[in-house]
């Protein structure tokens, strides 16, 4: 590691933002290809469409649930070990799963151990970028963002050509020298000077009396400091937003799983067939940066919750369209559509979560998001196997996928509405109470003491709707004064006792 500091928006950081480009395409481009090994796999193990959809269900999974995982070792070993790490266990995770003999150890190689080399470079590289990128960060995470259109639109073409010419085992064991080119983008990340003032670290705590209960308190300390479990109990949007994401994950991989198969179902050509998701991969380079650029304006900044749900509901509407008809020409303009709702979605994930959550606490609700959209991406695929076991019709994976999507879309914009207007309420409320303490003080004069029966009656309850707010509690023989301020303080207990207030005194 050389001695001197990169500076952060220099020269170098536009290498390291190229870099982060090819780390994403060979990353997040990967999973969308697994597709084209679907028929392949399930003729060689033998297997049932669910047991073969377990394998790119534990890849995704674990690309995301190991977040938590990877913030330590950026924070133990830096960016730079931690995108070299996960170059080598992805690489070795493919070369072994060459040599695999059933689909266990296909789980277990290419499933998990790949995934996991992926999360450590995918998030490492994106980590980064926070530190080289201050002025232009909202431009550089946009052109990051291009790099898995490009790996969505590669990988396809790649894996078709390397499958026809050296069957799946060879192609998996070249996939283990290209994910070796992560390394090289980790070793040119540098590292970079900071604003942050170094920590102080302060003395060890002597060590506990029992062990065993300090290594549990450590480890809760630990995933206490990781994943945000208490902001899902206090945060009301932030759980909103994370039962409507899981429920929509159920659906939202599927036709990346599912697509290639299902048009070679409807005797679409093999080279076609893959074709279609290089589609959808080529569309999101321009979509996806656009989309970005678009939710960053501050224009949209208080409706991007319902941009989201919105983004969903599309995409569960373009869903439909695919299962209505397998013909190669509508499968292109459904992918074309499919590829407008999916910038969207991957542009505004993360800004709406960053909106529903102070930046402070942002790092631990992200590990948190990730581990749970994790288990979400780990069953989705099985279930719609299981669905195209009992069917033996691939239409219906698609009506799935509509369906959570659709059902995520109209729970999360309705929730978010009940909850804006909650806050809009409560905000009410506040600004009348405050109106009327400002009111009484200009009665009774800046240096007077009021009352206990005026104290009493600014701190009242929300008065009902349609009621004036200067004279909610008057008698109505006093509707055109304001004889309320003076009531004896017997006939203020009285009328605290009737509707539960706190006693003046």
């Amino acid at each position: 590691m050389p001695q001197a500091l990169e500076r952060a928006d220099g020269s170098w950081a536009w290498v390291v933002l190229l870099a982060t480009m090819v780390t994403q395409g060979l990353t997040l481009g990967f999973p969308t290809c697994i597709g084209i090994f679907f028929t392949e796999l399930q003729w060689e193990f033998q297997a049932s469409n669910s047991e073969t959809s377990w394998f790119p269900s534990i890849l995704t999974a674990v690309l995301h649930m190991a977040g938590p995982l990877c913030s330590i070792l950026v924070g133990r070993f830096g960016c730079r070990v931690t995108v070299m790490l996960g170059g080598v266990l992805a690489s070795l995770g493919m070369v072994a799963s060459s040599f695999s003999h059933n689909l266990s150890q296909l789980y277990f190689t290419a499933g998990f151990i790949t995934g996991l080399g992926m999360c450590f470079s995918f998030q490492s590289s994106i980590t980064v970028l926070g530190f080289y990128f201050v002025r232009r960060r909202v431009l550089a995470n946009a052109l990051a963002s291009m790099g898995v259109s490009l790996g969505i639109t590669l990988w396809p073409l790649l894996s078709r050509y390397l499958l026809e010419n050296l069957g799946w085992r060879g192609t998996f064991l070249v996939f283990g020298g290209v994910f070796l080119h992560c390394c090289i983008c980790g070793a040119i990340i540098r590292p970079v000077a900071t604003s942050v003032a170094p920590e102080t670290k302060e003395c060890p705590p002597p060590p506990p009396e029992t062990p065993a209960l300090g290594c549990l308190a450590a480890c809760g300390r630990t995933i206490q400091r990781h994943l945000a479990f208490d902001i899902l109990r206090h945060n009301t949007g932030y759980c909103v937003y994370i039962l409507g994401v899981m429920w929509s994950v159920l659906g939202f991989p599927l036709p990346q799983v599912f697509l290639v198969p299902y048009a070679m179902w409807h005797s679409v050509d093999e080279q076609q067939a893959a074709l279609l998701i290089s589609i959808i991969g080529f569309s999101n380079i321009f979509l996806r940066p656009l989309a970005g650029l678009m939710a960053g304006r501050p224009a949209f900044a208080s409706h991007r919750k319902y941009l989201f749900s919105l983004a969903l509901l599309l995409n569960g509407l373009t869903n439909l369209v695919c299962a209505a008809s397998g013909d190669f020409w509508v499968l292109v303009g459904y992918c074309l559509a499919y590829s407008v709702s999916m910038s969207g979605i991957g542009a505004l994930i993360f800004q709406v979560l960053m909106d529903i959550v102070p930046m402070d606490q942002f790092p631990r609700a992200l590990g948190l998001f990730t581990v749970l959209d994790g288990l979400a991406f780990l069953i989705s695929p099985p279930l719609a196997g299981l669905l195209l076991d009992a069917t033996n019709n691939f239409s219906y994976v698609f009506y799935m996928s509509s369906f959570f999507l659709i059902s995520a879309a109209l729970f999360m914009g309705g929730s978010f509405y009940a909850l804006q207007k909650k806050e809009q309420g409560k905000q009410a409320v506040a600004a009348d109470a405050l109106e009327q303490d400002l009111f009484l003080e200009a009665k009774d004069g800046p240096g007077k003491q009021r009352s206990p029966e005026i104290m009493c009656q600014s701190s009242r309850q929300p008065r009902p709707a349609g009621v004036n707010k200067h004279l909610w509690g008057c008698p109505a023989s006093s509707r055109t004064s304001h004889e309320w301020l003076l009531w004896p303080k017997a006939v203020l207990q009285a009328k605290q006792t009737a509707l539960g207030w706190n006693s003046p005194t």
